[in-house]
């Protein structure tokens, strides 16, 4: 009796202990799209924003240059902005791959999880031992 009473309470626990994982998890997931929604929401906003402005530079330095430079002029401002679009691109990438995994909290707690379970049985499995000596 005493055994089905330890296997109830072991189940117990690791029931409780897989709800209080997957809550972990919500939470985690809820906070990570919460924060990537407010990424691209300001991204956007930047984005338009910095095209505008781009786009007024870019006609102002042609205007400047139209009568001696033009083509010189839209080329410049071609490879200005492909440059600068270059180096964006490295930023988020670099950005991105800083970042903790998803739900790497979720991920350490379970893994600690198994730990405690895997220390538990094996001390519990070398007391029995120690018992029937």
């Amino acid at each position: 009796m005493s055994v089905f009473a330890a296997a109830g309470r072991i189940g117990a626990t690791l029931v409780a202990m897989a709800g209080t994982r997957l809550e972990l998890a919500a939470v985690e997931f809820q906070e990570d799209a919460r924060r990537l929604l407010g990424h691209l929401a300001w991204t956007l906003l930047a984005v338009f924003l910095a095209a505008g402005a781009f786009m007024l530079a870019a006609l102002f330095v042609i205007a400047i240059f139209w009568d001696t430079y033009r083509l010189q002029a839209v080329g410049g401002m071609a490879v200005l902005f492909g440059a600068l679009a270059g180096i964006i691109v490295m930023k988020v990438r670099a950005s991105m791959n800083a970042e903790a995994p998803l739900l790497s909290a979720t991920l350490a707690e379970l893994r600690n999880d198994v730990d405690y379970v895997r220390h538990g049985l094996a001390q519990h499995h070398a007391e029995a031992t120690d018992e029937q000596a």
